[in-house]
């Protein structure tokens, strides 16, 4: 089972000029290679990673400065470049511009790599030469696909590298506790079925004044200036910190949930679709845009997309089940009587059922995560998303007076 996990990196000024140098070298081979494979598809040709692999060696003769990068780096750049082309089409892969794309590169051979401990914290790794890394979790005993370091600096002037690792599979079963269930508002980033809340700011009050002030500097300054380049950086440096009290965020409260649950039932939310614009033309634009846009940042703000995949990986180790259910009418039905109407839920926090004879009250985040917790029920019975009746179920025959020969 692969695993991945993210360091820090504490490059030198020569390691850093390094990884510059030769994520500047995967960028000019991937777009080369994009505007080969166009020019063969305006032609009806085909070309892919095989015979562009090929002409790269034959390319490295031709042009020493392609040799500075190691061959499997830029043998990997070609394979992500053939992966993205067979699922979005050549014609709709991006370019890797200079100025927007950030300079990254893979080394997958693990043969060539050493990581020593040092410390608690501390450990170093040798691609080409010896580079200090802050742990972010227990050293990898096996490592399998090595890193993608990221000149860009991040949050205290570390870069960035993620690890593909080979964890030991620790033993023992999950312990059974009755399944709950999770969802979220805009309100609150997660509530349970037992009525807990979990959330936390991820910005601090101090970070949005100083973000905004880089953002009005960043539209006054000059494209391609050494002003707008610290600009953008220290833009970065902010967001860094805040996907990782994120990301920080959803490890602990996956790890939590996991640990006592048999079955976590999340709400199957189309964050895409959530979070679109306003409908609109900038000569007539839809109603209620700035009102949309900042619904859009809550939604984008909590981490949901985020927080089902820590779920995902932390249940690998321990056989909790995730399974994702339809969130339609959960808000507005009632978990006592089952009654859906959408004058059920008076506003984002209060629910309350309008049935005659009923009139339960609760949260209405609460009330929709019970609801969901049923849906919850239904799919590990029938083992589809139906909330009624499971396709997978024999249809009633309707009794025609013969008699089964």
């Amino acid at each position: 089972m692969l695993s991945g996990r993210r360091y820090l990196l504490d490059l030198s000024p020569e390691q850093e000029e390094m990884c510059e140098e030769f994520g500047a070298i995967c960028r000019s081979v991937w777009n080369t290679a994009l505007e080969q494979r166009r020019e063969h598809g305006r032609r009806g040709a085909w070309m892919n990673y095989v015979p562009q692999c090929a002409e790269l060696a034959d390319a490295k003769r031709e042009h020493r400065w392609l040799k500075a990068a190691p061959s499997h780096a830029l043998q990997q750049t070609l394979k992500d470049l053939d992966r993205a082309c067979r699922v979005h089409g050549t014609f709709r892969v991006r370019w890797r511009s200079k100025a927007r794309w950030s300079p990254s590169f893979r080394f997958p051979d693990a043969q060539q790599i050493s990581v020593e401990r040092l410390g608690r914290k501390w450990g170093r790794v040798k691609l080409r030469s010896w580079a200090g890394s802050a742990s972010a979790g227990p050293a990898p005993s096996v490592v399998r696909s090595v890193p993608r370091p990221c000149p860009a600096k991040a949050a205290g002037g570390l870069c960035r590298s993620s690890w593909t690792t080979r964890p030991p599979r620790p033993s023992g079963t999950p312990c059974p506790v009755p399944p709950w269930v999770s969802t979220g508002g805009v309100k609150t980033a997660v509530v349970t079925s037992d009525g807990d809340f979990h959330g936390r700011p991820f910005i601090t009050a101090g970070e949005i004044v100083r973000y905004r002030r880089l953002q009005q500097r960043l539209a006054r300054s000059k494209r391609g200036s050494a002003n707008r380049h610290k600009t953008i950086t220290a833009m970065g440096r902010i967001m860094s910190r805040v996907s990782d009290r994120r990301g920080d965020f959803c490890a602990q409260i996956a790890a939590r949930i996991v640990a006592k649950n048999a079955l976590v039932v999340l709400e199957d939310l189309r964050i895409k679709n959530m979070s679109a614009g306003a409908c609109g033309t900038v000569a007539a634009p839809g109603h209620n845009v700035r009102q949309k846009a900042g619904l859009n940042r809550a939604i984008l703000d909590k981490g949901w997309h985020r927080l089902e995949l820590a779920l995902a990986n932390v249940a690998r180790y321990t056989g909790t089940r995730v399974v994702k259910v339809n969130p339609a009418y959960t808000s507005q039905r009632c978990s006592a009587c089952g009654f859906v109407t959408e004058g059920n839920r008076e506003s984002q926090a209060v629910f309350r059922c309008k049935a005659a004879g009923c009139g339960y009250r609760d949260h209405a985040d609460v009330n929709a995560a019970k609801n969901i917790k049923a849906a919850g029920h239904a799919v590990s019975a029938c083992g589809d998303l139906g909330t009624s009746r499971s396709v997978k179920q024999e249809p009633v025959r309707r009794a025609t007076g013969r008699t089964p020969s």
